[in-house]
């Protein structure tokens, strides 16, 4: 296997901790300092068929932002189906998972002048069938860096946790990135997590503030988590939510919270509602996001061919207005191809926050 070419394996304390965050962020500062990025990330929890392939949405993410020039199926060798464990169980076969992720190591690295490695969940994840997250790194040859989510006590305490797996496997831990950081609280949790950490002998490599576009989802998103369908304005879908209003008031009253970037969850049946938000097409300043009509509901032929001849987009969904509005606020966010302003919005702050000089030095 390719022992030469610098790799980093980026793990974390907890599933959606920003492992992919980072990634995308070094990635792009990588490639201004060493040329060639490869990516590849072992084992997939979450994955999209392509061409007869499960390949990991992570490295679709990664592929379609970056381009890695490397096949799919090579940078995301093994993907964990629904009954993977189980059939592992029953017939364990370490050796050959082990050789397929070397081999795809080797075919991410080709002509690359450094490697990203993105585990899965924290980094016990994979132990049940011998490939934890510390194991991989350890088969790869690479160094680690642990994400965690901001704050001080609970930070310290896993990492405390983790390291101590990748202790064990051998793999030395370069540091730790503190990863949506309360912007209120910024100085305060660098300060004292830096002391902690340096307590348990690992360096804080940086600290990425919380953002609210990152938090926000797109109109994409909120459909498929309301099981909904686009009828209006599906070219849309990229628009951010960035506040959801039930339309349950009187529409005089209603109109005065129609902020920009406003996403309104309203009866199909309020056609009122639908009026109202039609009515604000185009006026910039109070542009809204979109509207989700609930209960599988729909206006009336009139109220219909007024929302089709806007550019307003609309969801339509069998679910109550509360399960929607729900759905929504317990959403995980998660970067999406093709989420330009929000991408640039992780290179930025990666760039800003993260001491890539130090990671690199440590190396």
């Amino acid at each position: 296997m390719n022992s030469v070419t610098p790799r980093i394996f980026i793990a974390a304390t907890q599933q959606n901790d920003g492992k992919t965050t980072v990634a995308l962020g070094l990635f792009n500062a990588l490639r201004k300092t060493h040329g060639r990025i490869g990516f590849i990330k072992p084992v997939g929890q979450h994955f999209v068929e392509i061409e007869g392939h499960k390949i990991d949405e992570d490295t679709v993410l990664i592929d379609q932002t970056y381009g890695i020039f490397a096949p799919l199926d090579a940078i995301s060798p093994v993907a964990v189906e629904p009954d993977f464990t189980r059939k592992f169980i029953q017939q364990a076969n370490t050796d050959l998972l082990v050789r397929r992720i070397q081999n795809s190591f080797d075919r991410a690295a080709w002509e690359k002048d450094f490697v990203i490695i993105e585990g899965t969940g924290h980094a016990g994840v994979g132990s049940v069938f011998d490939l934890s997250n510390a194991r991989v790194a350890k088969l790869l040859g690479s160094k680690a860096i642990i994400i965690t989510e901001g704050g001080i006590g609970r930070p310290i305490d896993e990492v405390a946790l983790s390291h101590a797996l990748f202790e064990k496997e051998g793999v030395e831990v370069l540091g730790v990135v503190l990863n949506k950081v309360l912007p209120e609280k910024y100085d305060y949790v660098v300060e004292f997590a830096g002391r902690g950490f340096k307590r348990l002998g690992i360096e804080l490599l940086g600290a990425i503030p919380s953002d609210v576009m990152l938090s926000h989802p797109t109109l994409g998103q909120v459909c498929k988590a309301v099981k909904g369908e686009f009828i209006n304005a599906r070219t849309s879908s990229r628009r951010l939510a960035r506040r959801v209003l039930i339309g349950d008031m009187e529409t005089g009253h209603m109109l005065s919270h129609f902020t920009p970037g406003t996403l309104v969850i309203t009866p199909g049946d309020r056609e009122d509602v639908v009026l109202a938000a039609v009515s604000l097409v185009g006026q910039h300043a109070r542009g809204l996001c979109g509207l989700v009509l609930s209960s599988d509901l729909r206006p009336n032929e009139t109220v219909m061919k007024v929302l089709h001849d806007s550019d307003l987009p609309a969801i339509a969904s069998p679910l109550d207005t509360y399960t929607i509005a729900s759905r929504i606020h317990s959403m995980t966010i998660k970067t999406l191809p093709g989420d330009t302003e929000k991408i640039e919005r992780i290179q930025a702050l990666t760039e800003k926050h993260i001491n890539l000089e130090r990671l690199l030095a440590k190396l």
